[in-house]
């Protein structure tokens, strides 16, 4: 009984992660894009340089079907351009 629960939970768990994360993808896409967009002094190059860098490996582990590890880093993509956004959009009110 506990090995069939096992499995089940296994299989489960193995579903989940083995579709490509297409919407942490797009999501991330859009952080980039909306935080590029705002940032038109450049003042937030390493924070978004680090987002490109962690989509580009999502993006290269989807190639490589390790969608496990593509969807984390599709989400620190979109985390870390979301971090970039709100240190620009402080820096402008403190500037107004």
């Amino acid at each position: 009984m506990i090995r069939v629960l096992a499995t089940i939970g296994l299989l489960l768990l193995t579903g989940c992660v083995t579709a490509p994360p297409v919407q942490e993808m797009s999501d991330a896409r859009q952080a980039i894009a909306a935080a590029e967009l705002a940032d038109s002094d450049r003042k937030e190059v390493d924070t978004l340089d680090d987002a490109r860098r962690f989509l580009a490996d999502a993006e290269r582990q989807i190639q490589e079907q390790s969608y496990g590890p593509a969807r984390l880093n599709a989400v620190r993509a979109k985390n870390r351009a979301a971090l970039a956004l709100r240190s620009i959009k402080e820096r402008s009110a403190a500037d107004d």
